[in-house]
């Protein structure tokens, strides 16, 4: 059986005895005396499960401890602290929100080690669901969610890539009925060769039908390109909007499906099409038949096969997965400081409805990573905080708290100190610069402030 491992961060003095007991437990014991040391050995070792022994709170150490918080995100943090740490808000708001557990006053092995038992079966279960995202990620081309919805579309997908018939997927806009024809695609054995998509949209001049079956050869020109059909040949032609396609490019479409073959208007000839069909609609088609809008005929074609993507708002289960999902690419895209979204945040898009759906979330996401000064998205960032709130109201739960505690500590440490950014800021832990930018943020005037040292 492989050792447990943890990683213990004590600045200062190294709690010997703690040390010895925990190997005697057959802990594995890897030491910091600093929180960017701990940052680099967790990157080193991966390493889940953290430990960190402090015996004194501030400001600035709780801000610094915050950051390696969110930083480290694949680790369990258990702390041992004095007792007057809870004492500090901002401490204890932070121990609250970030940390599976805590242990207050002298270190005493009998309290920890079950404590540090129980955070490393969490870490171990936390490491096995992140490495089945993974896997689903990779697998299905970015359908990232474990919901139930999610599961049977998955296993649906399977299914049809198994056959070689034409598939309708149904879905509103947004779902990522694309996404869900690529992993049809990509499983079925047409993979190696292209998947093509066509948009079958009104376009400004002319119809769609052009751009999928080549345009008109005219009396005395060449054959030119055959369009996406002859593209997509031995591979998949994906019809997005296929409701959208005109009279005669539904006529054309029909006697692909029947016939396997495929004629160029202008041309006598027709020509094999080795091609798998999968189309997609953001409207019932059954419905468009009934009124006159699409050929039954090609219907009864397209539906021999039928998938529906669900609403993001059916399967509000895989939100928080999806918004983080959503988060590495665009920080995969552009450098940013942003590591993750606050639990108001969460629970805003939990409860939003998603009109837009999943596109909807990916661009919400993308602005806020732009527009954010913050490590951690808000509510705000998101554009979900309650129309006609502003300020801290827009701020719920333990980040209105945070927010509170800050600027009142803010606020006493000025009066303490005569108004004397220069006192306010050593009392608090952090540099004058830093101090006036909290001033800023929480609009504390500087009116009365002076800067002597």
């Amino acid at each position: 059986m492989a050792a447990r491992k943890v990683l213990c961060i004590a600045p200062g003095r190294r709690p010997t005895e703690l040390d010895t007991q925990l190997r005697e437990q057959g802990w594995e014991v890897v030491w910091a005396d600093d929180l960017a040391t701990a940052r680099r050995l967790q990157s080193q070792l991966q390493l889940r499960l953290c430990l960190l022994l402090i015996d004194r709170v501030n400001l600035a150490l709780t801000a610094q401890i915050e950051s390696a918080v969110r930083s480290i995100t694949d680790l369990e943090w258990v702390a041992a602290v004095p007792p007057g740490a809870l004492e500090l808000p901002a401490f204890r708001d932070l121990l609250l929100d970030a940390f599976l557990d805590f242990h207050v006053g002298p270190i005493q092995a009998d309290s920890l080690l079950p404590m540090l038992a129980y955070a490393h079966r969490r870490s171990l279960l936390r490491a096995s669901l992140r490495d089945a995202e993974t896997s689903e990620t990779d697998a299905e081309l970015g359908l990232v969610g474990r919901s139930a919805a999610m599961t049977q579309l998955r296993r649906q997908i399977v299914k049809l890539a198994a056959t070689d018939a034409p598939v309708l997927i149904d879905g509103e806009r947004g779902t990522g009925k694309e996404l869900v024809a690529q992993a049809i695609h990509g499983r079925s054995a047409r993979a190696p060769e292209p998947f093509i998509v066509a948009h079958c949209g009104a376009r400004l001049h002319g119809d769609a039908g052009a751009e999928i079956f080549g345009p008109e050869v005219t009396h005395g020109g060449t054959e030119g390109t055959g369009g996406q059909l002859r593209t997509a040949h031995r591979g998949t032609l994906y019809l997005d909007d296929v409701n959208e396609l005109s009279g005669d490019a539904q006529a054309r479409l029909l006697r692909l499906l029947q016939e396997r073959t495929e004629r160029r208007l202008g041309l006598v000839r027709t020509s094999a099409a080795d091609v798998r069909v999968i189309a997609a609609s953001q409207v019932q088609l059954s419905a468009a038949v009934a009124q006159g809008r699409f050929r039954e005929e090609l219907f009864d074609r397209l539906d021999v096969l039928s998938i529906t993507v669900p609403p993001l708002r059916e399967r509000k289960d895989d939100i928080a997965l999806l918004a983080r999902h959503c988060l590495q690419r665009c920080a995969a895209e552009r450098k940013t400081r942003v590591e993750g979204f606050s639990r108001p945040a969460i629970d805003a898009m939990l409860a939003h409805d998603w009109p837009g759906n999943v596109r909807e979330l990916f661009h919400r996401v993308q602005r806020a990573v732009v527009m954010t000064d913050h490590r951690l998205i808000s509510p705000v960032d998101l554009e979900l905080a309650r129309a006609g709130d502003a300020g801290e109201g827009r701020l719920v739960g333990l980040e209105a708290a945070r927010m509170r505690a800050e600027r009142e500590a803010i606020r006493v440490a000025l009066a303490r100190g005569g108004h004397n950014v220069s006192r306010a800021a050593r009392e608090l832990g952090v540099s004058r610069m830093t101090l006036y930018r909290l001033m800023a943020k929480h609009r504390v005037s500087e009116d009365k402030a002076t800067d002597a040292a």
